[in-house]
C-alpha cells in the first residue's frame, strides 16, 4: 500500500509574523514562505547551512504534538529552551487521515533522547521504552547504530515520520540502507518529511524537493540539487576538483610558525 497525506501542506500565517526582520522570519527561506505542499510519500528540504531547514522542520513538529527536541508526542522533555516562536505562527493543513503513530528524529539533540529514554526506564514505571528501540541502551551503540535501531525497530509504519538530517552519523552504506527502509515504511502507509545534505538520501525515487535559498523555496529535481551536482562532480574526477580547489594559490598553506609555543 502506498502513503496517504498525513500532512498535506504548512501555511504561515505572515500576517500574524511581528516583523521579518527578526529572527527566524529575517531567514530568506521563510522571510518568502507561504504556503508549501508535502508529498504524500516522501518530500526532502534542502539547502546551505542556515537556510532554515532545521527551523522549519521543528516548527512543524512541534505544532504536530511533536517534542522540539526529538521523539514522539509521549516523549516531552526540555534539556535547554531553545526552539524558535515559529510554531506559533505556522498552520498545519493536515489530511483525511490519522498517523498511528509519528516521530521526531532530530540528529544534532539525539544525545538528549537517548538519555531521557535511559532516566525513564530507570525509574521503573510501565514498559521499558528501550525495548521499543531494539532492547539495547542507545547510549551503548555507536551513533550511527543508535539511529539504525530507531528506523529499523521505532518506526513501525502507518506514521508521519520527520527526519532532521538522519545521515548524520551514518557511513554511505548505511545511507542506502536507510532508503531500503524508507521505501519499507512507504508501503506500510508512511509519509516522511526530511531535511537532509545526503544525496543518497535525496535520491528516493518521485519525491518532491524543496531548495532554500536566499530566493526562498522552490522545487527542484534531483540533478539539479547542488547536492547532486557538486558530489558527481567530485567523484567523475577528485583529482580535477582538488587541482582547482588546492593549487591555484588561494589555498595554499601559510608559512609555519617558527615561534615556539608557550
Amino acid at each position: 500500500m502506498i502513503a496517504t497525506h498525513y500532512l498535506r501542506a504548512v501555511q504561515l500565517e505572515r500576517a500574524a509574523v511581528p516583523s521579518f526582520e527578526a529572527y527566524p522570519f529575517s531567514l530568506p527561506a521563510l522571510r518568502h514562505l507561504d504556503y508549501l505542499e508535502f508529498h504524500p510519500a516522501v518530500t526532502y528540504i534542502v539547502g546551505e547551512n542556515g537556510s532554515g531547514k532545521s527551523t522549519l522542520l521543528e516548527a512543524i513538529a512541534a505544532a504536530w504534538g511533536l517534542n522540539p527536541e526529538g521523539g514522539s508526542r509521549n516523549m516531552y522533555f526540555e534539556t535547554r529552551p531553545s526552539h524558535s516562536e515559529l510554531k506559533q505562527f505556522i498552520h498545519l493543513i493536515k489530511g483525511a487521515r490519522r498517523p498511528a503513530d509519528s516521530f521526531f528524529l532530530r540528529a544534532e539533540s539525539y544525545f538528549n533522547l537517548a538519555t531521557e529514554i535511559e532516566r525513564r526506564d530507570a525509574e521503573g514505571v510501565g514498559e521499558r521504552i528501550i525495548d521499543y528501540y531494539g532492547g539495547k541502551s542507545l547510549h551503548e551503540q555507536s551513533h550511527g547504530e543508535s539511529f539504525m535501531a530507531l528506523l529499523f525497530n521505532r518506526l513501525v509504519g502507518e506514521g508521519l515520520y520527520i527526519l532532521d538530517e538522519p545521515e548524520a552519523a551514518l557511513s554511505p552504506q548505511r545511507q542506502l540502507s536507510v532508503l531500503t527502509r524508507m521505501h519499507d515504511l512507504v508501503r506500510h502507509n508512511s509519509q516522511f518529511i526530511i531535511a537532509t545534505h545526503s544525496p543518497i538520501l535525496m535520491a528516493y525515487p518521485n519525491a518532491t524537493i524543496y531548495n532554500l535559498s536566499a530566493g526562498g523555496i522552490a522545487k527542484i529535481d534531483y540533478y539539479d540539487t547542488e547536492h547532486y551536482q557538486v558530489t558527481h562532480d567530485f567523484l567523475i574526477n577528485p583529482q580535477r576538483m582538488l587541482d582547482r580547489l588546492l593549487d591555484d594559490g588561494t589555498a595554499r598553506p601559510s608559512k609555519p610558525n617558527k615561534r615556539k609555543p608557550k
